[in-house]
């Protein structure tokens, strides 16, 4: 599969970042929604006949796609990478992804997981733009449910426990308080929020409105996510944010 292939696209652009900026820290995202045509993020029971009768036609095969991320998550390290990031919210995955590393020798590989990953409509540009938005059905079945926040410190423990080095809350800006209470539960684990596409993109719809001011918005709301608890911030802001900050 081109997902865990060596001269895969994610593989060969791991390769030519660290040929050119050796000390730059490459994390990869460990998933299978990109490389399928229905854009899930697993393997699905489809065929004739079913792998699995007793399951409806369509459904996401956990175990199945553990084995795959296993490979997925090898390769990326072969390439270079020196931290993965499974993004898939499949149930055991972090074990799963830790056991074929550890096999692999990869052992000082760490994992980033998305460990509260919630079925969010702020995901819709980026979907748009990598035309990665499922077919059919959506990603409910394993993503959660954004009224719930006490799931996350159950979906936060289960992957520690499998071998999480760091955990991810996503989105960042409606679950502000969901990185609080992941801050507050796991104090020394490090924390990263993810402000995605939708966040990104109503404040440059406003700015190019004129109806704020970019600049002042975008360095107050990373300034709330940092004041929440993350540790690192994954946003289409950085440099921007970057520029900014160092202009002081």
């Amino acid at each position: 599969m081109e997902n865990f292939a060596p001269d895969g696209i994610v593989q060969r652009a791991i390769v030519a970042i660290k040929a050119a900026v050796p000390e730059m820290i490459v994390v990869t995202d460990v998933c299978l929604c990109e490389y399928t045509d229905h854009g899930h993020c697993g393997l699905l029971n489809v065929g004739d006949p079913l792998p699995h009768p007793n399951l409806p036609e369509g459904y996401v095969l956990n175990d199945e796609t553990l084995e795959v991320l296993g490979r997925v998550a090898v390769s990326h390290a072969e390439a270079g990478a020196d931290v993965v990031a499974p993004s898939g919210m499949m149930d055991g995955m972090v074990a799963a992804i830790r056991h074929a590393l550890d096999a692999a020798d990869f052992n000082h590989i760490p994992i980033l997981s998305y460990a509260v990953k919630y079925a969010s409509a702020f995901y819709g540009p980026f979907r748009e733009a990598a035309e990665s938005a499922p077919r059919f059905g959506d990603r409910r079945s394993h993503q959660m449910d954004p009224a719930n926040a006490r799931e996350a410190l159950r979906e936060a423990q289960l992957d520690l426990e499998q071998g999480a080095d760091m955990l991810m809350v996503k989105p960042a800006l409606p679950f502000l308080d969901v990185v609080h209470l992941v801050r507050q539960a796991y104090p020394e684990v490090p924390l990263a929020a993810y402000n995605v596409s939708g966040e990104y993109a109503m404040i440059k719809a406003a700015a190019a409105r004129e109806w704020l001011n970019e600049r002042d918005v975008v360095l107050e709301l990373l300034t709330a996510i940092k004041r929440a608890g993350a540790d690192l911030i994954l946003t289409y802001h950085a440099k921007d944010a970057a520029r900014w900050i160092k202009e002081g």
